[in-house]
């Protein structure tokens, strides 16, 4: 009898788990995957919901961008560091001697972490200018936020193909720059060099089905979504 009722009480518990866990799926999407049963790498929760950016980036966009696109990243980094048997679990150690490594782990390795970085740089009712050192640093360099926004334009707009915007800290001097595909400021073979501060994912698939080919609507569009207070923090910590 004892038996029977400890049987029953675990699979009670257990289908409760389950339950439960399916609920949290189907009702918030921002649920991300049990680090512990995933290899080295995992894909993060977003921090806010998938229409949370809307109208400056639109819900399915966020969905398809997260969901499919960064989590393909994470599974094939993952593969790749087991068919490579990279024993680096950490993603900047990793990027920062990316050359030693095949083409299938920079592009993954960058992806990922790109990824990762970005989404903190956008928030709801976010954008405006701004604010604490980054802000006089930005002005002591560009003189004006205007000037510093023109020139980060630019920066994502002259990039040819896909790609990242960047500004950077490096030596202590704020430098914008881009880089292709997947590529960082933290990997050995880029040529714009630091830590980063803020980031723009000007891949098409960011913004293709909500802006289509219009990569300067989405750029202007991005910077109400922008988390001053996230990038004031990567400032700091640089």
């Amino acid at each position: 009898m004892g038996n029977k009722l400890h049987r029953r009480t675990f699979l009670k518990a257990a289908g409760l788990t389950v339950a439960g866990t399916v609920l949290l799926g189907k009702t918030n999407p921002l649920v991300g995957e049990d680090p512990l049963a995933l290899p080295p790498f995992t894909l993060p929760a977003l921090p806010y919901a998938f229409d949370a950016l809307e109208p400056h980036i639109d819900a399915l966009t966020m969905e398809i961008h997260h969901s499919k696109h960064h989590k393909a990243y994470v599974d094939n980094l993952n593969k790749a560091v087991a068919e490579n048997k990279i024993e680096e679990q950490s993603i900047e150690k990793l990027l920062a001697k990316i050359s030693k490594y095949p083409m299938t782990v920079r592009n993954n390795g960058g992806g990922h972490y790109n990824h990762s970085f970005f989404w903190k740089l956008m928030k709801p009712n976010g954008g405006g200018v701004p604010k604490g050192t980054l802000k006089g640093a930005i002005e002591s360099v560009y003189g004006t936020f205007e000037n510093f926004q023109t020139k980060f334009n630019e920066a994502a707009m002259s990039r040819f193909g896909s790609g990242w915007a960047w500004l950077t800290v490096n030596e202590g001097k704020l430098i914008i720059g881009s880089t292709a595909n997947q590529d960082n400021p933290l990997m050995d073979i880029s040529e714009l060099k630091g830590k980063p501060v803020l980031a723009l994912d000007i891949w098409e698939h960011a913004y293709y089905l909500k802006y289509q080919n219009k990569r300067k609507d989405y750029v202007t569009a991005w910077w109400n979504t922008v988390n001053w207070e996230q990038a004031e923090v990567n400032f700091v910590n640089t």
